[in-house]
């Protein structure tokens, strides 16, 4: 398989070398307007593109390969508000869109987990409902689009709170999720869900340890769009 990649920073780096491990090429590597310039034409001819930008820049690109007629597996986080948007597009025309949150696949079994967690929970209001992150101090967007997935799977669970609000913002509410998020030195990831009683706390986690992790998940979602059109994500790929 011939991947794009689009974005080529610590994590388009690591994707390149599971991609080689693979057995899979780089048609070509794409990390800025100039690079579109000299390069973008050699879009079409790949296979399937691996999008790990910034939240200015993805949309843009999503739709470069959508003109090129290359589906693209998107991993930036932090343009939710135009996912709707894309989608329509992406099915209007043909093209094929597989966005995650996250790729990593111990996060994704945490995506579930979570969820049934809150199905748990729901109703027991001596329980208040927290999330928390950490990143490196690159990450732009905050909250991580992996928390705010996670708050989706405990609001989506019902019988507890119907909106997620940043912490240094939350309203206070007994309907809100706070979300708290730390940006320090190179952490690559850690999330955890916390109800908390006056009593006990009981906590799901997830802490990634190297960003291969993520990576792999990428590279498996490549090889999953090859040749597809349409809508996808990381439950079609793990057929949750």
């Amino acid at each position: 398989m011939k991947i794009a990649l689009i974005g080529y920073g610590k994590m388009g780096r690591a994707i390149e070398a599971e991609a080689l491990k693979k057995g899979h090429s780089v048609g070509v590597c794409i990390d800025n307007e100039d690079d579109w310039a000299a390069h973008g034409n050699l879009l079409s001819q790949c296979d399937v593109a691996l999008e790990f930008t910034t939240p200015a820049t993805a949309v843009g690109n999503v739709r470069r390969c959508f003109a090129a007629g290359t589906p693209v597996v998107v991993g930036t986080t932090g343009w939710n508000a135009e996912l709707e948007t894309l989608k329509t597009e992406c099915l209007a025309n043909g093209g094929g869109l597989f966005v995650a949150s996250n790729f990593s696949i111990g996060m994704n079994v945490m995506f579930a987990l979570t969820r049934r967690l809150a199905e748990l929970m729901g109703g027991r209001t001596q329980f208040a409902v927290d999330i928390s992150e950490k990143h490196h101090i690159h990450k732009l967007d905050k909250p991580s689009g992996t928390a705010i997935t996670l708050a989706e799977e405990v609001i989506g669970a019902g019988g507890g709170p119907t909106k997620w609000m940043r912490a240094d913002e939350s309203d206070g509410c007994a309907d809100t999720l706070p979300i708290s998020s730390i940006r320090e030195g190179e952490c690559p990831g850690e999330h955890t869900v916390s109800y908390r009683s006056a009593t006990e706390t009981l906590q799901l986690s997830h802490m990634l340890h190297d960003r291969s992790a993520l990576a792999v998940g990428a590279v498996l979602a490549a090889e999953y769009m090859e040749g597809k059109r349409g809508f996808h994500t990381m439950s079609d790929l793990l057929g949750e």
